[in-house]
């Protein structure tokens, strides 16, 4: 019965997405490397961009450590690469990435200018998050002598939760259209196997699977986004809600 039903499904597969089961190693290879692009790339992205993202915060002319100097390196280092388009950039970094890693293409190559591209989007988007954090209680924990740090990891970071969330989110979402750009320079992945096997050989199916696994990515990171956002805002509602109580 098991047997029967295997073979059922290989056959419509093979009725439906021809080229695509022709090609399921590469597809299946291609999978993979669009995952190892997010992944590493968005680990990286993460933490260079939320460490930006708080420096930009805490220097500004209004922070609570104001360094004109810095600010304006890290203001500029952002808007210098937010400004350039993507493909651009590929292109731009290769001879700096080839010196870095040894090599321009496949995930490895793919992976600096990932990171390059994404890092100042991100940077913008944690920087909007940590400024709806309300004035007062910065205030309030600057008075009661709280360190940097402190006021870092305990207002800053704690406080806009939800919104890193949703920061975090659409620069993931983000971040996998532009792996499928990298994929249209040698960098592999979705893209690569969507232009290569399926606009560049005729192969409609391709396109339309490739397609479709990128809604499902987005959709799925889309719904978990939200899901994490909207109980991370009902915690704090609670806490609230508690405290008032008391």
């Amino acid at each position: 019965m098991w047997k029967w039903r295997c073979c059922a499904v290989d056959e419509l597969l093979k009725q439906w997405i021809p080229n695509v089961v022709a090609y399921k190693s590469r597809f299946f290879t291609s999978l993979s490397q669009t995952m190892q692009m997010t992944l590493r790339s968005g680990a990286i992205a993460l933490v260079v961009g939320l460490a930006l993202g708080v420096l930009l915060t805490v220097t500004k002319k209004d922070g609570i450590r104001p360094q004109a100097v810095i600010y304006r390196v890290v203001d500029l280092f952002v808007n210098l690469f937010r400004s350039i388009p993507f493909i651009i950039l590929l292109i731009f970094l290769i001879p700096f990435t080839r010196m870095l890693v040894g090599t321009a293409i496949g995930v490895k190559g793919a992976l600096v200018p990932l990171v390059f591209g994404c890092v100042p989007f991100y940077t913008r988007q944690v920087e909007a998050a940590l400024a709806s954090v309300d004035d007062g209680k910065v205030e309030a924990a600057r008075s009661m002598g709280s360190s940097t740090l402190g006021i870092i990891f305990r207002v800053y970071l704690h406080e806009a939760v939800p919104d890193l969330i949703r920061a975090t989110t659409i620069t993931a979402i983000s971040l996998i259209g532009l792996t499928t750009m990298a994929g249209a320079v040698g960098a592999g992945g979705i893209g690569s196997f969507a232009i290569n096997y399926g606009q560049n050989q005729n192969h409609q199916d391709i396109v339309n699977v490739c397609v479709i696994i990128l809604l499902l990515f987005v959709s799925l990171l889309q719904f978990a986004g939200n899901l994490l956002a909207r109980r991370t805002t009902n915690r704090g509602l609670l806490r609230r809600e508690g405290k008032d109580k008391a």
